[in-house]
């Protein structure tokens, strides 16, 4: 298999509170609502997780998702908290301004020993490590961290077989990426068991259509897990897109989607804060 020429596009957490998310995220972190779908019935590819029931996804970032590692925030309609495992290590941020906007709105903030930065922890307690400086590049999403149980069969898996570029390695974890620009994966490894949950999310990458099959290949050929042979997803209105869903050593899911669809799919909605703040005001669920 050639090399892969990957992008880091987003990781999915499941939300419980669409109203006390979109503060968080948009007062507290700064982001920006890019797009924001319905869906009536549940994902084939199991976005929404292993839920058969209306369903929505908001994504969420600093930029275009052709540029910006993002957020895709999942809301399962009546399921309002999700057990928390400790899997997801945390998203390193460079930004001089949510710790200013933390304090004005007297959010939470604390210091982590053996941790950059100061922690904020969303409403649903996925974690979030600021580091008050400005980012070098155009993304402040410097980081996504994932939890392991044996760093050196997950850098194997990885490195060697998803062809990440190695960028820095300690005796506990290694910092890999498919880019010098984009978003880097740290995984770390954990003394205790890893716990997924019910909380469990998944990382996204965006890779051409063509090197989708040679990576179905390769990942079989060593054994590795396919959660979703490459299958095609329709979202009403928008392109479809092909998606291979894989599992690593941990049980970290994985999603591969084909550039091409992508692109066409994750065009930033003009309307998608207004699109979000109706259907939470519609919510039966939603606190009032």
């Amino acid at each position: 298999m050639s090399a892969i020429p990957g992008r880091a596009l987003h990781y999915v957490f499941k939300i419980g509170d669409r109203a006390k998310n979109a503060f968080f995220f948009r007062q507290i972190l700064g982001m920006k609502v890019l797009r924001h779908e319905e869906f009536k019935e549940g994902c084939d590819a199991e976005c929404n997780g292993p839920y058969d029931n209306r369903w929505s996804k908001t994504m969420v970032g600093y930029g275009p998702e052709d540029s910006h590692f993002v957020i895709e925030l999942t809301y399962n309609y009546g399921v309002s908290s999700y057990e928390m495992g400790n899997d997801f290590g945390g998203v390193t941020i460079h930004s001089t301004e949510i710790l200013s906007r933390a304090a004005k709105h007297s959010y939470p903030v604390q210091k982590v020993e053996g941790k950059l930065g100061s922690l904020l922890t969303s409403p649903d307690g996925y974690k979030f490590f600021v580091i008050d400086q400005q980012s070098a590049g155009s993304d402040p999403v410097q980081a996504v961290e994932l939890h392991v149980t044996n760093l050196g069969r997950s850098k194997k898996y990885w490195h060697d077989l998803l062809q990440m570029q190695l960028l820095e390695e300690s005796d506990r974890s290694v910092r890999l990426s498919y880019g010098s620009k984009q978003a880097a994966l740290q995984i770390t490894q954990i003394a205790d068991p890893l716990d997924r949950a019910k909380a469990y999310g998944r990382i996204a990458f965006a890779i051409p259509s063509a090197n989708q099959p040679p990576l179905h290949e390769a990942v079989k050929a060593a054994g590795g897990t396919i959660l979703k042979p490459l299958i095609t997803l329709d979202t009403p209105g928008k392109a479809t897109v092909s998606v291979l869903i894989l599992a690593d050593p941990d049980d970290h899911e994985i999603c591969f989607v084909d550039e091409e669809g992508f692109g066409e799919l994750s065009q930033v909605e003009a309307d998608g804060e207004a699109r979000l703040d109706k259907y939470i005001a519609k919510d039966p669920f939603q606190a009032k």
